[in-house]
Order: structure tokens, then sequence, then C-alpha cells
């Protein structure tokens, strides 16, 4: 996520921080840090922090999701308080307190297949709202807020290593899928939820029918011979300094944070900048644009959890600790990488894994998209899903041609 500063009071920040103070005490919130103390002085509303909490997070999900015409059901499920057998409680957290995982089903035709969508760094399941009615006409689509993440449970960030901070995403989400009683499913990830969703597939292949990739972080190495400019790079002042950032763990969303009623201007900036930049006719809606920013603004200033994932799982340049790319000749499951024509993740590296997987696997490219190319070309990419997905999909799968514009690599 790439977020630039303002320094100016922005009416949205006004609107939004009037709204949410004015519905605080009808919802149980927990403002950001000092927000107790400030709320006591007797400051103008526009310069008072915001309060964010999971009710908040819920209610921002429901107003973006009104947009959605397919019916849903909204769920916290429970997935307990640490893994079956294990004598260390979920992730080393001094709480007992049961974690829960924050579900969307939406209702769909009787025998559609499965389709599991998880979301990537600093987003939530809400950020796929533009291809949930689509997809939903031909799947039975669940979507979920991975742990630490969006409106699901965030409890303290504790691991201490790559082994255990995979084991906080793939863990909690096959406890999940046990509480769901699922099987047999399409599994869809997104960035660093692709990540967790490759690592999820080698771990229980049993459970997934196909994979499908979209933007896939963590296939590339800091060894690999493309990452030599990052070498020079941190030898530089600049680069010092990100670097330490970096090892610090500090965050974008520290910055949003850190803003209090400026934060949701900055993110409406990233919003408008960033969604359907590459796009063409498919530019966010002033309504959608609200909604979004709205969203995001609440699932990024609430407490840190799962954001602190990020040090153990790549090195900074987001070249991945334990690469993806080493795993491939172990891949199970057949499977489909999707990348927008603009995407800064290199489908390169999927070329590479592809020569030593021993699965069926493909690499589809649509044009007029960046990395989140289901917003950029919501019909590009539904176009994709349904030529990926063309096995459980169509009756003479073998007989189905690439759709008119994607690209295969």
């Amino acid at each position: 996520m790439n977020l630039r500063g303002s320094s100016s009071i922005p009416k949205m920040a006004e609107e939004i921080s009037k709204s949410e103070l004015r519905s605080s005490a009808a919802a149980t919130s927990t403002p950001s840090s000092s927000t107790t103390a400030k709320s006591r002085w007797s400051w103008p509303s526009v310069l008072r922090w915001i309060p964010t909490s999971t009710n908040h997070i819920i209610a921002a999900e429901k107003r973006l999701l009104s947009i959605i015409k397919t019916p849903y059901v909204q769920e916290q499920v429970n997935i307990g308080s640490s893994p079956p057998g294990s004598k260390i409680r979920w992730f080393r957290s001094s709480s007992d307190e049961p974690r829960f995982i924050n579900t969307v089903t939406f209702d769909s035709k009787e025998d559609s297949p499965t389709l599991i969508m998880v979301h990537g760094y600093g987003a939530s399941q809400g950020f796929f709202f533009r291809n949930f009615d689509a997809l939903a006409s031909r799947f039975r689509v669940i979507a979920i807020d991975q742990l630490g993440c969006g409106g699901s449970s965030r409890p303290d960030f504790t691991c201490k290593s790559t082994e255990e901070t995979e084991a906080w995403f793939i863990d909690s989400f096959e406890e999940w899928r046990k509480a769901k009683n699922l099987s047999n499913f399409i599994l869809l990830g997104h960035s660093l939820g692709g990540y967790v969703a490759a690592k999820y597939a080698l771990k229980h292949p049993e459970h997934v029918q196909h994979l499908i990739l979209v933007g896939p972080a963590g296939f590339s190495a800091q060894s690999d011979a493309k990452s030599e400019w990052i070498t020079k790079f941190r030898a530089t002042w600049k680069g010092a300094i990100l670097n330490h950032l970096w090892e610090s763990n500090f965050t974008p969303q520290k910055i949003i944070r850190g803003l209090g009623p400026w934060g949701p201007d900055l993110v409406r900036k990233y919003t408008n900048a960033r969604f359907g930049a590459y796009s063409s006719g498919s530019v966010l809606t002033t309504e959608e644009s609200s909604l979004l920013t709205d969203y995001v603004y609440h699932t990024l200033a609430a407490k840190a959890s799962g954001e602190l994932c990020l040090k153990y799982i790549f090195a900074f340049g987001a070249f991945a600790r334990m690469p993806l790319l080493h795993s491939a000749p172990e891949w199970k499951v057949p499977t489909t990488f999707i990348y927008g024509f603009e995407d800064w993740m290199n489908y390169q590296g999927a070329q590479e894994a592809r020569k030593h997987m021993k699965v069926p696997c493909e690499i589809i490219r649509v044009p007029q998209g960046g990395h989140f190319v289901f917003i950029d070309n919501p019909s590009g990419f539904h176009a994709a899903m349904f030529y990926a997905c063309r096995r459980f999909l169509s009756p003479d799968p073998d007989h189905e041609s690439l759709p008119e514009g994607l690209s295969s690599a």
C-alpha cells in the first residue's frame, strides 16, 4: 500500500468525524491511543480523534455492501482459542478468549462450486465489492477477513519468526474451514492473501480443488539476481532509513492512526488515486469512492494486529523470506495466476514457478488493470475467473477459448 499525506483539514474528515462521534455512544468502540483523554477536552469535533472498532468496521462493511444486489449473510465464525492439541494458546496471546473470523456468504444457485476469497495486505474482504454480484451468479461465494484484519478478531501479534507468522494465517484459516465444515473448494488469494492461499494449499491440498492467485506476493527472494538494486539502495542514506523503518515494523496503518481526524482525507486521496487508475470507463463512482473510503479508513485505523506480519514474511523490498518459488516442485493443486497488465507484482515469477510445477498451471493477464485488477477492470477479471474455472462451470471445458482481450503468459 502506498499512502501519501496531506496537511489540510478536509471536509470529508469533518463529515466522517461528526457522524462517527454521534454514533459512538450507540456502538461499542475502542478509540485510538489517547482518544479517551482528548475526548474530555472541549475541542471542536473536527479536531477530535475519530473512534473506530470492530463494530465500526462491520457497520462500514454493511454500508459498502449495500451496493451489492445479491443477498448475503454476515457472521463471526468462532475458531476457538487455540489449535487442537496445541500447548500454546493462539499466537502466544495472553488471553484465552475465542477468536472470530468475519465471514460473508452470498446466495447462490444450488450445486454451484464454492469459491473462497482471501484479501491481501492492508485490505479486507470488502475490497471485492465490485465482484460479488458477478461471481455469485456462477459460484457459492464466501469471503473472509483474515485473522487480525478487517472485522475479524485482532489479538496481540506476538509472532517472532516467519514460521510462526505463516502459522498465524494458515492455521486460523484451517480452524475457520473446520468450523464451516468446508472442503473441495476453489481458493482465491490476492497479493499477501495469494501467499497465504498458496501456503495453505501446500499444507492442506486435500481441501482445495483449484488455486487462483491474483497478483500473488512472495515468489521472489532477496538472493535473486534481480534484487541487486535493493542492496545498492539500502547502502544509501534513504535506503538505510527505509530499511530501518521496515525492520522496526513501521506500517502505513500507523500513519493513519497518528493523523486522527486527518486520516480519512489521506485515505480518500489514496482510494481516488489508486483504484480504477488503470481502467478505462470503470473508475469508481462517487458513491463507491465515498463508501470505500469510509470502509478502508476503519479497517486501517483499528487496532494493529495482522498488519505486523509484514517484516517476518518479507525482507525490505517485498522479497519473500521463504519464497513460494522454492516450493513449486511440491505443488499439488492445479493453479491459475491472474495479473493486471500494470501489476507491480511481476508475472515472470509465476512463469519461473510453472517450470517446476507438476500440476496444471496457467497464467492470465488482464488489460487495463494494476495490482487491484478486480477493482480496476471488473469485467476483465470476471472473464478471467470464469475461464480459469471452466472445468467447474462449462459442460465442455476443453473447447473453451481464452476470452477476447485477455492474454496467456
